[in-house]
């Protein structure tokens, strides 16, 4: 682990995504047909219908809109946390960029995420693709090569190569005795909390507390001392 890190060049984040749309049902014709063949990649023993695996649909970009991104950054010994979130994708993901492009487009700015690399990073990619927004250049890593590219990914920090198995953040944060991010709601909730609930204020909050936490596991990895409370600060 690099101990020398440092973590106010780095913007830590999580995204919350959900369905495209509240029910299958509302897929048209073409998008119902390359949901189905989807479905059927991914469905249980129990042989679940492709409308009843449309809950899912959210984790796949192809199917799915974020809702929220949730930032946080390291300042004069604060932690500060922004979110982007509403019912517009395109506008959130907008927001997003000109924060990419405006303070961290330098080389010695990084990225991090749980599960980052796998998930958050490539669904703002292919997400700012759809809406027709240009990537800002710290997203860009086609033909860099592996060192080159500027995301952290806290899970797979924790691998240490190891790639056999996954770690949740829930897990990480019990381990080292962060409060949980997960005290109200969790991941596969957030699509009836949006859909059903129309509660957007409480994803964002659930969001928040995921960027808190990677964050503290972050310092934790560094052998730094976690963040109070009193130097979080919400912008």
């Amino acid at each position: 682990m690099n101990y020398d890190l440092n973590l106010s060049k780095i913007l830590f984040l999580d995204i919350e995504t959900v369905s495209a749309l509240p029910t299958y049902e509302q897929l048209d014709e073409r998008m119902k047909k390359l949901w189905d063949r989807k479905a059927s990649l991914i469905k249980t023993e129990n042989m679940d219908k492709p409308e009843d695996l449309y809950s899912r649909a959210g984790i796949y970009a192809e199917f799915g809109k974020i809702i929220v991104i949730s930032a946080g950054f390291f300042k004069n010994n604060k932690f500060r946390i922004k979110s982007f979130y509403g019912h517009d994708e395109k506008e959130i993901l907008s927001e997003f960029a000109q924060l990419l492009e405006r303070y961290y487009s330098d080389n010695d700015s990084l990225l991090c995420a749980h599960n980052g690399k796998e998930f958050d990073f490539p669904y703002i990619c292919r997400r700012m693709m759809v809406n027709r927004i240009k990537l800002p250049s710290i997203l860009q890593i086609a033909g860099k090569r592996p060192w080159e590219v500027k995301h952290l990914d806290t899970m797979e920090l924790w691998k240490f190569g190891d790639y056999k198995n996954y770690t949740s953040l829930e897990l990480l944060t019990a381990l080292f005795g962060i409060p949980t991010p997960k005290d109200d709601i969790d991941g596969s909730q957030v699509g009836k909390v949006y859909w059903e609930e129309n509660d957007l204020e409480r994803i964002k909050n659930y969001c928040q507390k995921d960027v808190l936490a990677i964050a503290q596991l972050m310092r934790c990895y560094v052998n730094q001392p976690l963040i109070a409370q009193e130097q979080v600060i919400f912008i």
